[in-house]
């Protein structure tokens, strides 16, 4: 791992209606919009949208870094995760991110452990860690 700080630099482009371009260096433009529930047109990415969808994806790459390092033998991490984005105090924000996850393990894990793994990893991850709004984790385990 490189030393903190890192810093990540994406440029964003658009005009006064429709989509988005978002761009970083070595990655494929992305295409964004205001999504159906802001009068967007809902057909492709918004920042609502991305936002939870980082939820769900540092979750799953700090449980393969926490597994990794615990020995826990497993083959595949669903994830699920329902933001809700409310209007309080004249201020519109996420106020929950409801992660769901089911992880699948080896037969003879050991549940408990692997349990405390994915606690770890809600607990570690970088992008819950710096989201206001609570993350709140529920999971399944089952054995391949």
């Amino acid at each position: 791992m490189h030393p903190f700080p890192h810093v990540y630099r994406v440029q964003a482009r658009g005009g006064s209606q429709g989509r988005l371009v978002l761009e970083t260096e070595g990655v494929a433009p992305l295409e964004s919009s205001a999504p159906a529930e802001f009068d967007g047109p809902g057909d492709r990415w918004s920042p609502e949208g991305l936002l939870v969808a980082a939820v769900a994806d540092c979750f799953i790459l700090t449980f393969r870094a926490v597994a990794r390092a615990a020995g826990i033998d497993w083959s595949a991490l669903a994830v699920s995760v329902d933001g809700t984005l409310d209007r309080q105090e004249r201020i519109t924000a996420f106020t929950a991110f409801d992660l769901h996850a089911t992880l699948t393990v080896a037969p003879g894990t050991d549940a408990a452990q692997a349990q405390a793994a994915l606690q770890r990893a809600e607990e570690r991850c970088l992008v819950s860690n710096s989201l206001k709004a609570p993350v709140h984790l529920a999971t399944t385990l089952q054995e391949t």
